[in-house]
C-alpha cells in the first residue's frame, strides 16, 4: 500500500515538474519573442538613420521635448495636489 501511494507520489511530482517546464518554456518563447521583435526594429531604426541622418536629429528633439513636457506635466500635477 506504501509503495503504491509512493508511486502516485512520484506521477504527481512528475506532472508538476511537466507543467512547470511548459510554463518556462512559454515564458522563454515570450521573452524570445520579444527580444526579436526589439531587434528588428533596431535594425529598422538604423538603417532608416543611415538613410536620413536628419532622422535622427528630429527623433532627438521629439525626445527633448517630450521630455520638457513630461517634466511640465509632473509639477502640474503636484500643484494641484497641493491645493
Amino acid at each position: 500500500m506504501a509503495e503504491s501511494e509512493s508511486q502516485e507520489g512520484n506521477y504527481d511530482n512528475g506532472g508538476n515538474k511537466v507543467q512547470n517546464l511548459k510554463t518556462d518554456m512559454e515564458d522563454l518563447l515570450e521573452k524570445t519573442e520579444k527580444l526579436t521583435v526589439h531587434v528588428a526594429w533596431t535594425a529598422y531604426e538604423c538603417v532608416a538613420i543611415q538613410t536620413n541622418p536628419d532622422l535622427h536629429n528630429a527623433m532627438q528633439h521629439l525626445e527633448d521635448v517630450f521630455l520638457m513636457c513630461k517634466e511640465q506635466m509632473e509639477k502640474k500635477w503636484q500643484e494641484m495636489l497641493m491645493e
